[in-house]
């Protein structure tokens, strides 16, 4: 979850290096660090916590033209200077991205050795294992084919050895790592979006490629032999990390929602149902199933509430941390729609792969195009929701509802669930979404904020989809206001939840469904009657006597193809609102990396 960049040409190193961590830092700030070649020696420098405190401590009258840098997500030893990226043992240097699963068994060989460690952490490791081995073969290439035989686990590794001092290195596993090629200058990073201001041509390293960049890049495969890449070029335009006069990124994406939601359905209902044609045909399956991690896995509970209605074939959502391990029994009758902002995330890829092993149809819902998941899916479907710097995610969220709602369409019009006349109706719908987005966006959530502000616990519940729409929102609120905010149908709050129920304890109920109001309305009065504070996320078509709840906010109504749509931007304007009032770091939350790649 780290971000890695290293560069070797002919401009100051230092200043790039910091330019391109500055891209990356939504992706870790426990500790960012660099290394930089004198003329003698590597220098490194860095700090615990986030980049600036780098950006102040390295001298700036330094000039350098080959270093690599590494900003931090801490997963192998706690935060902390020490634990800190780069890591230096004997005449490696090495900034590392991932976990490798046996790094104490090594460092046991290690230390019989006589090498001594100063971290806690498994990158350290690396750096001992590449200098032992290096002082038994004294040829850095086939140390480096021998080190990825003997790493278990996932790694980007980008390395200097001072005795070849105009060279760093790469080798990579299951963890992403990429070349730029500029003009007179060459990169190796983890992030394209990083080197997109000096380069849009790069080409992607894979498992069993050995990289050595220095005025000139070689590649090579695990027999040590020179191969060529495809060098591609990047031609989507990067939109700026500014925040627009928004205090936040997160504030910023959600107002950005509206517009995504018009870029995402244009292509699909441009000209109607023949627009829709190009969405994949469920009904030539047999099961189908969806996943994800974290709001991505939410999302795809949420499809699989809207394409149940509609698609007569059994659907399964499931967390892809748990898919990769499970006996699913698919076969070629069978699809599985893998779903990912980053196109990184971890468990999402893994399982990919084992699908792709069954040789098993698949399709790949995500936001960034030069990423693993794109690469490997048989077909992608690309989010379009723009570069989104907050660590939590809300418009690339959105887009993939209004993906999955509109596969639901076109499933429905193709089992003759709606004609043509409510196919034209629901489209209109679909055009009319960013106006109601807006709508919603405007609504006064600071209230509702200051309740839950003043609470250690909050409960989010409803039933079908709008329970999978609590699933989201009590996962905003944990990862930017630390509330333990937990999820439960309103039909099972009597089997255990019920009991956490004290005077004043936060209740948000999401009723979005008319058909399945009555229900969750007694559910949550029965919570009401133990002392909930009720707040009530409603439809204006719903009538019953609500007077009751403590608070309400009313929200338009619309076709169950586009209503969890607008369901789910009240969820992250109260996180966003209560956060606020907090003063945690919004868009940056402890603990919290933007794309999960271990």
């Amino acid at each position: 979850m780290s971000g890695i960049v290293g560069y070797k040409g002919q401009k100051n190193s230092i200043n790039i290096i910091l330019e391109a961590l500055n891209t990356l830092e939504y992706k870790g700030y426990d500790g960012a660090g660099m290394a930089y070649m004198t003329s003698n020696r590597v220098e490194i420098v860095k700090v615990s916590g986030k980049l600036k405190g780098l950006k102040n401590k390295v001298k700036n009258n330094i000039t350098t033209n080959m270093g690599i840098g590494h900003i931090r997500w801490a997963t192998s030893g706690r935060p902390g200077v020490i634990n800190t990226h780069p890591h230096h043992v004997g005449k490696f240097t090495i900034v590392h991205n991932g976990i490798i699963e046996n790094y104490m068994s090594l460092k046991q060989i290690l230390e019989n050795e006589n090498y001594h460690f100063k971290s806690e952490t498994d990158s350290e490791v690396i750096a001992a294992l590449l200098d032992k081995l290096y002082s038994e073969k004294n040829d850095i290439l086939k140390v480096l084919a021998q080190v990825k035989k003997l790493l278990i686990g996932s790694y980007a590794l980008v390395i200097i050895c001072e005795d070849i001092k105009d060279t760093i290195y790469g080798i990579k596993k299951d963890s992403p790592l990429l070349i730029g090629y500029g003009n007179k200058e060459n990169f190796i990073v983890s992030d394209l979006p990083s080197i997109l201001p000096y380069t849009k041509k790069y080409s992607i390293i894979d498992n069993n490629d050995i990289v050595e960049i220095n005025n000139q890049v070689n590649i090579y495969n695990e027999k040590l032999e020179i191969i060529s890449k495809e060098i591609l070029t990047y031609n989507d335009s990067l939109e700026k990390a500014e925040k627009n006069g928004y205090e936040h990124f997160m504030l910023k994406e959600i107002h950005e929602e509206a517009n995504v939601i018009k870029n995402v359905i244009k292509p699909f209902i441009k000209y109607g149902a023949e627009s829709l044609e190009s969405l994949p045909d469920f009904t030539k399956y047999q099961r189908l199933i969806l996943t994800g991690s974290g709001s991505a896995y939410n999302a795809a509970l949420i499809g699989q509430k809207i394409l149940e209605k509609y698609c007569p074939i059994p659907i399964l959502a499931e967390r892809a941390s748990e898919l990769r391990y499970s006996n699913i029994y698919l076969d070629k009758n069978s699809l599985v729609i893998f779903i990912s902002q980053s196109g990184e995330t971890a468990d999402t890829l893994a399982s990919l792969k084992k699908i792709k092993k069954e040789n098993i149809d698949n399709i790949a819902i995500i936001n960034i195009m030069a990423s693993s998941i794109a690469r490997e899916a048989d077909k992608v479907i690309q989010l379009k929701a723009g570069a989104e710097m907050a660590v939590t995610t809300t418009k690339a969220f959105i887009s993939q509802l209004a993906i999955l709602n509109l596969m639901a369409l076109n499933t429905a019009y193709k089992t003759h669930k709606i004609n043509d006349k409510e196919l034209a109706k629901i489209i209109n719908e679909f055009e009319n979404l960013p106006k109601l987005i807006m709508e919603v966006i405007n609504l006064n959530y600071k209230g509702i904020a200051k309740i839950l502000a003043k609470s250690n616990m909050c409960l989010y519940t409803g039933i079908g989809i709008d329970y999978a729409l609590s699933m989201e929102g009590a996962l905003k609120l944990r990862e930017i206001a630390y509330i333990n905010s937990i999820c439960d149908p309103a039909g099972e709050l009597k089997h255990g939840d019920i009991s956490l129920i004290n005077n004043k304890t936060p209740v948000i109920g999401i009723i979005t469904d008319k058909k399945l109001a009555n229900k969750t309305i007694n559910n949550i009065k029965e919570v009401k009657a133990r002392g909930a504070y009720v707040i009530l996320i409603i439809t204006d078509n719903i009538t019953d006597e609500i007077n009751w709840a403590d608070k309400i906010i009313k929200i338009p109504t619309s076709s169950s193809f586009t209503q969890n749509i607008i369901g789910a931007i009240p969820l992250q304007l109260i996180s966003y609102e209560t956060a606020l009032i907090l003063k945690h770091d919004i868009d940056k939350p402890k603990n919290l990396s933007k794309t999960v790649t271990v």
